[in-house]
């Protein structure tokens, strides 16, 4: 491990959240926000802290309400808006313990949901912003649970997160990662999440990184590009990977992945 590691706790909307900060060695340069996907939780990001922090940046990488080892029914997202709040409270807590640093926002699939929401709701306090696969446009095949009066036990297979499989051999095995079937109440703050996406600005000047899996079958480049397109300012790198699926970040070539995000953090704080 890089750094050095320590819990926060903090009073979220509806409960405790628990917050991973890592610590470089030496005086950070930088603050990293990390929110995680659903159903996971801040300790599947250890390699990317690792990067993060070995760069030079302290990074607070909550457990949001219902995940890991924070409070609330599992996987229970009553709305998205609130998770945002959350995610604003442990900004403002790394705000006043770094004041003068730069941060950069970073999130995956339901955390690229949570991120890209935080970004159109507080445009001026981020200083740049990445999405690995975001669920911007939507999940057909997941949100289209939806239709039934009972949702049926379909949970995530570990097979569409990466072309390694000792990810989902590990994934299978976390025991605070949720293995059950999808709620109806998270699948419909989803929905409402991505509507409000839709509706909501642009990213205008903020510096951003989306990374997405061609073969990403959670959350498919079709229905993810046109509002990545729409919501596109001034300053957006994006890489489609060829072959790669859903977690970018635990794929064969995350180092490739890595050196993005990276090279990316450095140019903007």
């Amino acid at each position: 491990m890089i750094g050095t590691e320590t819990d926060l706790e903090l009073d979220g909307t509806h409960g405790r959240v628990v917050v991973r900060r890592r610590d470089p060695e030496g005086a950070p340069r930088r603050v990293v926000l990390v929110a995680h996907g659903y159903g996971e939780h801040s300790g599947r990001y250890a390699h990317v802290l690792d990067r993060l922090a070995g760069d030079g940046a302290v990074v607070y990488a909550p457990d949001h309400l219902g995940h890991g080892r924070s409070e609330g029914e599992r996987v229970l997202v009553a709305d998205v808006e609130d998770t945002v709040e959350d995610l604003d409270q442990v900004r403002r807590t790394a705000r006043n313990e770094h004041p003068d640093l730069p941060i950069v926002l970073l999130g995956h699939s339901m955390g690229g949901l949570i991120a890209a929401r935080y970004a159109q709701r507080f445009p001026d306090v981020l200083a740049g912003l990445v999405l690995t696969g975001p669920v911007v446009g939507g999940s057909p095949g997941i949100f289209g649970l939806l239709e039934y009066d009972e949702i049926p036990d379909v949970p995530i297979d570990p097979a569409v997160l990466s072309r390694d499989p000792a990810v989902g051999a590990d994934y299978e095995s976390d025991e605070l990662v949720w293995h059950g079937p999808f709620k109806r109440p998270t699948l419909e703050a989803f929905v409402a999440a991505v509507e409000a996406i839709a509706a909501g600005p642009g990213f205008a000047e903020l510096p951003v990184l989306w990374i997405h899996g061609e073969d990403d079958q959670l959350v498919p480049l079709d229905s993810t590009r046109p509002v990545m397109e729409k919501l596109a300012g001034s300053d957006v790198t994006t890489r489609i990977e060829p072959g790669a699926r859903h977690e970018v970040l635990n794929e064969t070539n995350r180092d490739e992945f890595l050196d993005d995000i990276a090279a990316f953090v450095d140019r903007v704080a």
